[in-house]
């Protein structure tokens, strides 16, 4: 066990995430880093949403739109998925979700908490319809976390999905798929030091804008 004295100048230097920054300004900063160095889905992050009665449950989802003024003026941390599925029912019967992005490559982490709000119908058609076809007839074709019988009545749908719409060459999107933002209230900062020395900082929305403090690791 390394002992106090025996830490570098570094272990002990003064948090290295900027008190007073703009936590959407910092989150571009770190999300660019990750696209650099992460192998794989840097935009990748852990969803949880909640039942009312406080049964959680969580699952990875890939974010795609996020910053100041993302889908309305309190900005946000954008999603999409079938409003059906397990989570799309969570998030009807309790709009607020928390999210983690871990990049295990940078040692760092962020979390972030508020609550949901539905994506209009035109940004869902927009990002729905710049997915490739493929993965429209996919979508489309599932009815999400819904008992399958058997993979092959999936895979039929598939077939048949694609079969009617390939001639367009777009699917008409369901009106259950759609998008959620996660409009922060917290979002904390988080970076991996040795001997459990961690720098930890936690953003909280203001109405005077955003508030800031270290927490112990």
């Amino acid at each position: 066990m390394t002992s106090p004295d025996a830490l570098d100048s570094a272990q002990l230097a003064d948090s290295v995430i900027p008190a007073g920054a703009d936590p959407f300004a910092l989150f571009d900063e770190w999300f660019a880093l990750a696209r650099d160095s992460e192998p794989n889905d840097s935009n990748a992050m852990a969803l949880a949403t909640a039942t009312p009665d406080g049964r959680p449950s969580v699952r990875m989802v890939l974010l795609k739109g996020h910053g100041p003024g993302e889908s309305g003026p309190q900005g946000g941390f954008t999603f999409f998925t079938n409003a059906e599925s397990r989570k799309g029912g969570e998030v009807r019967a309790n709009a607020h979700a928390s999210l983690l992005f871990h990049w295990k490559s940078l040692r760092r982490q962020i979390r972030i908490e508020g609550p949901l709000e539905e994506v209009t119908p035109e940004r869902a058609d927009a990002y729905f319809h710049s997915r490739a076809y493929n993965s429209q007839v996919g979508s489309a074709a599932s009815d999400q976390s819904r008992p399958l019988p058997q993979r092959q009545d999936y895979l039929d749908r598939v077939k048949a999905m694609w079969a009617e719409h390939e001639a367009v060459g777009k699917v008409p999107r369901p009106s259950h798929w759609t998008g959620f933002t996660v409009r922060p209230e917290r979002i904390e900062f988080w970076i991996d030091r040795d001997n459990r020395l961690h720098d930890r900082r936690v953003f909280a929305r203001t109405d005077a804008g955003w508030s800031d403090t270290l927490l112990y690791p």
